[in-house]
């Protein structure tokens, strides 16, 4: 394909995304469809936009299974999500019909470390109680013993999943001059070891030892529900956790627990079950619990690659070229 020819291809973008990859994509695509309103698409509406579809850009948060496949029908070559996640796809029904699939890591990498430490650093250190009482007028004379968290250094801090995300979190935890940084894993990770001194250990030790615990894993099946009510028991009263990686990772009703009866000292969560997590939820009640809502690859200049990387992953898809991050199942 020349500069200038545009392939004769139909493609459905489920969300708008950054101006630099939408730009990319009309300027190599000849149908470009995007979805304008800041939402998620509805699934009629999604079917309806898939039909003859070449190529669907997608988000984390839409499910892309069997009924949305086959309402694309024979023309669907591949599926590219804006995540690094792919779980939302139906990966055997892709299989089946030789749909590529494509996904977005290692460029949130930073964005989610950075997320993660701030999420560490305000439950250790009781940001968002103080950032309250300065608003409400609270604050007054000077306490020696008012908002007083806890330091980092020091610290032993776990890290479960020491992928690209953990290694920089624990490398950002390592400049706080924590004593001792641990992780769970299916396998060695000797750069870390070497540069950070970490060491692999099993679950066990961590929730034993471990002042500060942070998923940032896939859910698996190992890790579902890793942070349940047994867990809580093993830490310390302490301790505080802190997930990144997916809501599924952590049973809410038994974290619930442990932080109304000081089973641990605070948790920060990133991700939840469900996503948005309803207002009502007794989490969001709770002065030692900070919820975000799923920021941790929010930065311009991530979600900025982002874009342009998902549309070379569906660009590539559609002309039989090996995707630049291609899903392998």
């Amino acid at each position: 394909m020349s500069s200038t020819t545009k392939l004769a291809k139909k493609v459905v973008v489920t969300r708008q995304v950054y101006a630099k990859g939408l730009d990319l994509l009309r300027s190599k695509v000849d149908e470009v469809y995007v979805y304008d309103e800041d939402k998620g698409m509805p699934e009629d509406e999604l079917k309806e936009a898939v039909k003859g579809a070449h190529g669907i850009v997608c988000m984390l948060s839409d499910k892309i299974h069997k009924g949305i496949i086959e309402a694309a029908g024979d023309t669907l070559q591949c599926i590219s999500t804006y995540s690094a996640g792919f779980d939302h796809i139906d990966l055997e029904e892709c299989k089946k019909r030789n749909i590529v699939v494509g996904n977005t890591p290692g460029v949130l990498t930073n964005a989610t470390a950075d997320l993660t430490v701030s999420l560490v650093l305000d439950t250790a250190r009781l940001i968002p109680q103080a950032i309250h009482a300065a608003k409400s007028g609270e604050w007054g004379t000077w306490k020696p013993m008012w908002l007083c968290g806890t330091e980092l250094a020091g610290k032993t801090c776990g890290i479960i999943g020491m992928g690209r995300i953990g290694y920089a979190v624990a490398r950002r935890l390592h400049a706080f001059d924590v004593e001792e940084i641990l992780y769970f894993g299916r396998s060695q990770r000797p750069e870390a070891e070497e540069k950070i001194g970490a060491r692999k250990v099993d679950l066990d030790e961590m929730f034993r030892t471990a002042d500060i615990i942070v998923a940032t894993c896939a859910l698996t099946p190992e890790t579902t529900n890793i942070f349940n009510a047994e867990a809580f028991k093993k830490m310390k009263n302490s301790a505080i956790i802190v997930n990144s990686a997916r809501g599924g990772c952590v049973d809410q009703d038994a974290l619930v627990e442990a932080l109304t009866t000081g089973e641990i000292q605070g948790a920060g969560l990133d991700v939840t079950t469900p996503e948005p997590l309803p207002t009502d939820h007794p989490l969001f009640q709770l002065d030692n619990c900070i919820i975000t809502p799923h920021i941790g690859s929010a930065s311009v200049e991530c979600r900025t690659v982002m874009s342009v990387l998902a549309v070379e992953n569906v660009i590539a898809g559609m002309t039989g070229e090996k995707m630049p991050t291609q899903v392998h199942f």
